[in-house]
């Protein structure tokens, strides 16, 4: 077989597994809030957000081609085939380290960073296109903080909202609607996570110039679509563990908060065709909505360690593919 050829192959084959692993990691995060609060039963939690990232993932594809082309240019990436599968053994490698060890980390940092390192390891720091690359890390490292403030004033207006209103009875209202914002929450999941895969696939397709556009082609949207989506059957359930119960007690209203602040900012991200970590996004916003509560409610020592992770992912992913892709060179 045509080494190109097999490349590219691989490079479909792992990316769909990136989506996969995606899955069960980051789309936990979406469900955190139902499950602790018990609004929905883990696997009822699994099975419904499984279903609203492929809808999601399927809906839309500006992100996918932010990442096919603003942080290396595919049609002049040269052993581009290569450079993508580096980046792809990379991703997956620091997710599943994150996730045996229950740490939320960001699968979008891990697959930006890879991408930038295997390729400045493959053609030096000069193959970046910096005015695009400048523009994700952007999107990346404001994101989490806006979705702090916005937690912080979605509970705030729930909190006048609910001032006369007897706490648990709303409570017991606010477990239902939270049924619906879960759903919601996995939708703009599917709308930005699963689109990175999309773009990654479609580098490798114009690297074998097996294609002359950043256009997603439809086999692409649904093999991704549907790799998240059984990704997110299987569940992540030690992140949610510690999405849903370890950075701060969260009740029925300070779930449908979270859910609904960070839902907005993942999905307006999309709309901007940005990619977004929806992993710090979420966590961000439980740590704002438990500020409003509370400041002393939210474990600062859970968020120190998720806002650390958030830190290292970059750099050692990076690090991690630029070393994968020369161990590639030797065998191709």
């Amino acid at each position: 077989m045509d080494t190109l050829l097999l490349l590219t192959i691989l490079v479909v084959v792992f990316a769909l597994a990136f989506d996969f692993i995606n899955g069960f990691h980051d789309t936990a995060n979406a469900i955190a809030t139902s499950v602790s609060t018990r609004a929905l039963k883990p696997r009822t939690a699994v099975y419904m957000a499984a279903v609203m990232n492929f809808i999601g993932a399927l809906t839309f594809t500006g992100v996918a081609q932010t990442i096919s082309k603003d942080i290396v240019d595919p049609f002049v990436l040269e052993n581009g085939s290569l450079v993508i599968l580096a980046a792809l053994l990379s991703a997956i490698a620091w997710n599943l380290i994150t996730w045996y060890f229950g740490i939320p980390s960001s699968s979008s940092h891990a697959l930006i960073g890879s991408i930038a390192g295997a390729a400045i390891s493959a053609a030096g720091f000069g193959i970046l296109n910096y005015g695009g690359f400048s523009k994700i890390l952007q999107a990346l490292i404001i994101s989490p903080f806006i979705a702090l403030a916005g937690g912080f004033l979605m509970m705030t207006l729930f909190k006048v909202i609910l001032k006369k209103r007897n706490l648990f009875k709303a409570n017991k209202r606010i477990r239902y609607l939270q049924i619906g914002t879960a759903a919601l929450q996995s939708f703009t999941h599917g709308t930005n996570d699963a689109q990175k895969a999309m773009g990654i696939i479609t580098m490798a397709l114009i690297a074998a110039n097996l294609q002359t556009t950043d256009d997603i082609q439809l086999w692409v949207r649904i093999a991704a679509a549907t790799a998240m989506g059984l990704g997110t059957s299987i569940g992540g359930y030690k992140i949610i563990k510690t999405v849903g119960t370890k950075i701060m007690k969260i009740r029925p209203v300070n779930g449908a908060a979270a859910d609904l602040s960070s839902a907005g900012i993942i999905f307006g991200a999309t709309l901007l065709h940005l990619p977004v970590s929806t992993t710090h996004v979420i966590s961000s916003a439980i740590m704002g909505v438990g500020t409003a509560q509370r400041v002393r409610g939210v474990n600062w020592g859970i968020a120190q360690r998720i806002v650390l992770t958030w830190i290292i992912t970059l750099p050692i992913s990076a690090a991690l593919a630029a070393i994968v892709y020369q161990l590639l060179v030797l065998f191709f």
